[in-house]
């Protein structure tokens, strides 16, 4: 039954899932206060989403390890979520599928979460790989924010 309802509710997220736009998520973020959180620019955010899940709210990724990650900063299950499935801490409190959805409001409250340990935003690879030490202008320009 645990089992049922686990994938009920993972399908309902993925219902609601979201692919944004470049610039509809910098303005998503910028409302959320994401701009300077912890001393990370709007730019940055923007680039880690998009080499994470290309702005998809619905990108899961299978892991070597058996952890997966989910949402739009790919939240990693072994750490920060519960998908059911994978031994975690579950450092954000969360359901792995709460990741899922387009209001971003969940998955903002645990990469900021995430940002506050002490590899802040180098905990992930794809912002380490892709981002960092880069000209991020490219990720906010136009967009008005």
């Amino acid at each position: 039954m645990k089992a049922a309802m686990f994938l009920f509710i993972a399908l309902l997220a993925v219902s609601k899932a979201k692919v944004f736009s470049r610039c509809e998520l910098a303005r998503a973020l910028k409302a959320a206060g994401m701009d300077g959180y912890r001393g990370i620019s709007l730019a940055n955010w923007v680039c880690l989403a998009k080499w994470e899940s290309d702005y998809n709210t619905n990108a899961i990724n299978n892991n070597s390890d058996g952890s997966s990650d989910y949402g739009i900063f790919q939240i990693n299950s072994r750490w920060w979520c519960n998908n059911h499935r994978t031994p975690t801490e579950n450092g954000c409190r969360i359901n792995c599928s709460e990741l899922l959805s387009a209001n971003l409001h969940v998955a903002i409250q645990c990469a900021k979460r995430v940002v506050r340990d002490p590899n802040g935003i180098s905990a992930w690879v794809a912002w380490r790989n892709k981002c960092r030490g880069r000209d991020l202008n490219q990720y906010v320009s136009g967009c008005g924010v």
